[in-house]
């Protein structure tokens, strides 16, 4: 018998994909004829991949859905033969596309919680729609970011606020558009310092949107008032809204501790997320990505 330890783990992501028909929600499933069952999309991660590019990629392929990823949900694990398959699942909503029958997939059905609960094929599924049920549905989504690497502030000779990215922290900043782009976001905001700003220019410019530079938002202007940055942030809240916001080393754990209460220490490292679900003005979830440079 192979040991158990020497089998390499199968590593997939898949999403509970949602929409509003009527006034009510629905989720989608997906029949795969050679399994000849109903399961949430989901597949194996390619090489080099991240879990969420593959949650994503997976949805497009197995639903024609393109989506706006929220919430987190959780990571199933359960025995494939010898090895160990490991899922880790997002909220997302459609936003656009159709289903067209492939080879992986013929059906797809849009169904209440519920009745897709009653549906599922696998009791774990089962279970990862019980969790995404447990948390209402975002009105809105604030991605705080942490600027990109700049180099070491001795080691620059002008003002801090004008410090810039160095070439690694520009490639953090390509990487984190690909990153944000799962969320679907359509407005973009920075603090002042020119480093906050350069490490979201990018995906300003790749969905062609505006970018906003807010004082409120910047380490010089949270020391002295951190309930005006916190109030600022949380009047970004609005029904429909993704809203990227980039900031500093100690802005973002100040806000995170206030907004988020009991979740753990909030320190947050250069390039790294928090994705904030919010509905009336609460944060319902909080889920860090401390590799969202390396998404």
């Amino acid at each position: 018998m192979a040991d158990r330890r020497s089998v390499p783990d199968i590593r997939a992501a898949g999403g509970v994909v949602w929409r509003v028909r009527r006034g009510k929600v629905e989720v989608a499933l997906v029949h795969r004829p050679r399994y000849d069952d109903w399961s949430l999309p989901k597949g194996k991660l390619d090489d080099g991949e991240s879990e969420l590019a593959a949650a994503v990629r997976e949805v497009r392929e197995e639903l024609g859905s393109e989506v706006a990823v929220s919430r987190r949900i959780t990571t199933v694990v359960y025995p494939v033969g010898a090895a160990r398959k490991s899922v880790t699942y997002w909220v997302m909503q459609h936003v656009d596309g159709r289903f067209v029958p492939n080879g992986e997939v013929d059906a797809v059905e849009w169904l209440s919680p519920k009745q897709a609960r009653n549906r599922l094929t696998y009791d774990v599924e089962r279970r990862v729609l019980v969790d995404f049920s447990s948390v209402p549905l975002p009105e809105s989504v604030i991605i705080l970011v942490r600027h990109a690497k700049a180099g070491k502030r001795s080691d620059w000779p002008g003002e801090d606020r004008l410090r810039p990215l160095e070439p690694s922290g520009h490639a953090q900043a390509i990487t984190l558009s690909a990153f944000l782009q799962a969320f679907a976001p359509d407005r973009v905001i920075s603090a002042e310092p020119t480093r906050c700003v350069q490490t979201v220019e990018p995906i300003a410019d790749v969905l062609g949107l505006d970018l906003v530079v807010d004082p409120a938002f910047s380490d010089a202007n949270y020391e002295v008032a951190p309930t005006a940055t916190e109030t600022a942030l949380l009047s970004l809240a609005k029904p429909g809204h993704v809203t990227v916001v980039c900031s500093q080393g100690v802005t973002i754990p100040g806000l995170i501790d206030r907004v988020v209460r009991g979740f753990g220490p909030p320190d947050t490292r250069k390039g790294a997320a928090w994705v904030l679900s919010i509905v009336d003005g609460t944060v319902v979830s909080a889920d860090y990505y401390e590799d969202a440079a390396r998404e």
